[in-house]
């Protein structure tokens, strides 16, 4: 790594952060409007004859969603909560822009969720019977949720190991 001031890691850490922070809410307030995003999705990707095995699955899926919001539309507020879980968890990480290396724990709780998301993608993903490209989609969320993470935890280390050596630049 190359020589950073404390501001410049700080910078760093506060820039992943808010990255972080703006992806959790954003992939999760996009749970929100599941039909209409799953119309879209079908117009891009479903219109070969006879469909692709992506817009096979997603025809599939749309039907359901149909269905569902049409019979029973109290069932979307399982999305609604998804959606309130990741801005909750999104608004965690504030402590994390206020004071990285007092709130450093969170970045290991950040971890430590990111790499769960891999086994609980397979293992429901299996469960619920969705095809394995698309449990695949899912892990790469945890995947790409640990870049962020790592870098962060890179930063507050460097961070630390200079305050703790009176190092300024």
């Amino acid at each position: 790594m190359k020589t950073l001031s404390e501001t410049a890691l700080l910078l760093r850490i506060r820039a992943w952060t808010l990255f972080f922070i703006f992806a959790l809410v954003f992939s999760g307030v996009s749970a929100i409007p599941l039909q209409p995003e799953l119309d879209l999705l079908v117009r891009w990707f479903a219109q070969d004859q006879p469909p692709t095995v992506l817009g096979s699955w997603l025809l599939q899926v749309q039907a359901g969603v149909h269905d569902v919001n049409a019979r029973w539309p109290f069932m979307g507020l399982g999305t609604d909560w998804l959606a309130f879980g990741h801005v909750v968890i999104g608004l965690g990480f504030i402590g994390l822009l206020k004071d990285p290396v007092r709130n450093e724990w969170l970045v290991t709780w950040g971890i430590m969720a990111c790499l769960l998301v891999i086994p609980w993608a397979w293992f429901f993903g299996g469960l619920r019977e969705i095809p394995w490209g698309w449990r695949l989609i899912d892990c790469s969320f945890g995947v790409g949720g640990l870049v962020p993470m790592l870098l962060i935890r890179a930063y507050i280390a460097e961070l630390k190991r200079r305050q703790k050596i009176g190092i300024t630049y």
